[in-house]
C-alpha cells in the first residue's frame, strides 16, 4: 500500500486529525480511515492511500461527462481512483467507487498527462468515483496538464469543501457537479447517506466564485426521486445562483447495484421533468441516458432552432 501525505488536514488532540477535503470533515483517530476509505491517519498525519493508482481510464467525448457547453467535440483521458465519499445504493460504478480496498494501477500524474497528450485528448477529467477524495492524485495530474495546455474537468457529487474548491480552482476548468433525486435532503439521507446536503450548494457557489465553468445533472429516480416540486426548486436555485444559463442535465435512471428492482424512469416522466426545468427559464435543459432524444441537443434559447 502506497501512502502521500494528504492535503487539507489539521493535527487534534491523541493524534487524532480532521479532514478538511469534503463536507463530512471527519474526526479521524490514530490508524483509522475516514468515511471514503481512502484517507487513513497513521500516527497522527493523515495520508492518501489512493494516490498515483487509478481504478480506471479510458478515451472519452467530452459529451459524456455530460458537458455540452465546455469545448464541445473534445476528447478526454477519463480517469479514477477507487473509493467515495457517498453511499449511493443506485451506483452506477459500484465495484470501484465502493471497494472496501485499496486497489488499482500504478499510474503516477506525469503518466497520466503523457497518456492524454499521446492519445489526442485535449483535457483530462478526474470522473467515475469521486475525485474530491482523490484530490492529491488530480491536483499533481492538473498541475501538469496545464503546463502544456491540457485542461481539466470534475465529474463530482459537489460534497467538497470550500478550502477544496479554493485548492483545486486554480487547475480546473469545467465541473460537473451530479445531484440525486433533486437535492431532496431526505433522499441524500436515505439512498446515499448523506446528512447534510447545504456542502454541495456552497461548493457550487465557490466554484462559481473561483469562474470554474459549470454544469449541472440530476438523476431522475420514479417514485423516490422524481418531485415535480424539487426540479422546479432546484432549477429555480440554479438560475438564481448560477445564472440561468447553466446547463442542467436531467439523467434517467436505470436499475443497478442495490436498487435493481426499481424500474427505469419513462420517458414520459423525464419530458415532464424537462419541461418543468424550462419553464423556470433556464436556457439550456437536457435530457440524458435516453438515446436519440431529442431534447440531447442544444436548441437556441431565442429561436429554439437546433
Amino acid at each position: 500500500m502506497s501512502l502521500h501525505v494528504a492535503m487539507l488536514y489539521e493535527k487534534q488532540k491523541d493524534k487524532k486529525v480532521k479532514c478538511h477535503l469534503c463536507g463530512r470533515r471527519c474526526l479521524i483517530s490514530d490508524g483509522a480511515t475516514g468515511f471514503c476509505l481512502v484517507r487513513k491517519n497513521e500516527g497522527g498525519t493523515l495520508y492518501s492511500l489512493n494516490y498515483g493508482k487509478a481504478v480506471s481510464a479510458a478515451v472519452d467525448p467530452i459529451s459524456k461527462k455530460p458537458l455540452s457547453h465546455f469545448n464541445p467535440g473534445a476528447l478526454v483521458m477519463s480517469v479514477a481512483a477507487a473509493g467515495c465519499n457517498f453511499r449511493c445504493k443506485f451506483c452506477d460504478n459500484w465495484m470501484v467507487s465502493q471497494e472496501t480496498e485499496v486497489v488499482g494501477r500504478h499510474f503516477p500524474p506525469a503518466e497520466v498527462v503523457k497518456a492524454a497528450r499521446d492519445r489526442s485528448c485535449q483535457g483530462i477529467s478526474y470522473t467515475y468515483t469521486e475525485p474530491t477524495i482523490y484530490m492529491e492524485y488530480a491536483y499533481e495530474t492538473a498541475k501538469l496538464a496545464h503546463q502544456v495546455g491540457v485542461f481539466n474537468t470534475f465529474v463530482t457529487n459537489g460534497y467538497m469543501t470550500p478550502e477544496a474548491v479554493k485548492t483545486i480552482a486554480p487547475y480546473l476548468d469545467a465541473a460537473t457537479v451530479d445531484f440525486k433525486g433533486g437535492g431532496d435532503p431526505d433522499f441524500y439521507k436515505n439512498f446515499s447517506a448523506v446528512p447534510d446536503v447545504k456542502p454541495i450548494y456552497e461548493a457550487l457557489k465557490e466554484l462559481r466564485r473561483n469562474r470554474v465553468h459549470i454544469e449541472i445533472t440530476n438523476l431522475v429516480i420514479p417514485k423516490i426521486g422524481d418531485s415535480r416540486d424539487r426540479i422546479k426548486e432546484m432549477a429555480t436555485w440554479i438560475k438564481d445562483a448560477l445564472g440561468r444559463e447553466t446547463p442542467f442535465h436531467l439523467l434517467r435512471f436505470h436499475p443497478d447495484y442495490k436498487m435493481t428492482t426499481t424500474p427505469a424512469t419513462t420517458v414520459e416522466d423525464m419530458e415532464k421533468a424537462y419541461m418543468t426545468a424550462r419553464n423556470v427559464g433556464l436556457h439550456y435543459v437536457y435530457i440524458g441516458n435516453v438515446p436519440g432524444h431529442p431534447s440531447e441537443n442544444t436548441y437556441c434559447p431565442n429561436c429554439n432552432e437546433l
